[in-house]
């Protein structure tokens, strides 16, 4: 039986993409294996862990729970679309890397669209607020604190650099 197939058309990381795919293939594996971006990162397949949070028009999703044919028509920004296009980190890469908001590196890509999103709708969390916006993702390596240092660490560089990359 051949498998009926769906145009996909959708910008990610500022790029028009279009692709022929599956009814049933997910976000997180058009962006993996149709477009080669890897950064994306699937852990527990249920959208529990948050690994596979990318932004679709800026809101975070779990792309292991979104069909791509879903996405079509829509702006997604996956870890490798954060920094700027010369490759300049954005406050939010540069502050994991500045306070080790990271150690195994697995969950990185989806805190750091996470947070992208929380600190673009709040730019000063409270330490409750922090927790709360990132709850949805999981990490088994840093305990939360480094992660915590860090969101406010890129709210204080975006507020240094006048809300800039």
């Amino acid at each position: 039986m051949i498998e009926e197939t769906h145009e996909v058309a959708l910008t990610v990381n500022g790029l028009r993409r279009a692709a022929e795919v599956p009814a049933r293939r997910l976000l997180s594996d058009f962006l993996r294996h149709d477009l080669g971006l890897t950064g994306t990162h699937v852990g527990c397949e249920h959208g529990v862990c948050g690994c596979c949070t990318v932004l679709m028009d800026g809101e975070p999703v779990r792309s292991c729970l979104t069909f791509a044919v879903t996405a079509s028509g829509h702006d997604i920004t996956t870890v490798e679309g954060l920094a700027a296009p010369d490759g300049t980190m954005s406050p939010v890469q540069r502050a994991f890397q500045e306070c080790h908001g990271l150690q195994c590196g697995f969950c990185t890509p989806g805190f750091l669209c996470t947070v992208t999103a929380l600190l673009r709708d709040n730019p000063r969390p409270s330490d409750d607020e922090a927790l709360e916006g990132i709850s949805g993702n999981l990490c088994r390596c840093t305990g939360y604190q480094n992660i915590l240092k860090s969101i406010h660490r890129a709210a204080d560089i975006i507020g240094e650099e006048g809300g800039t990359r």
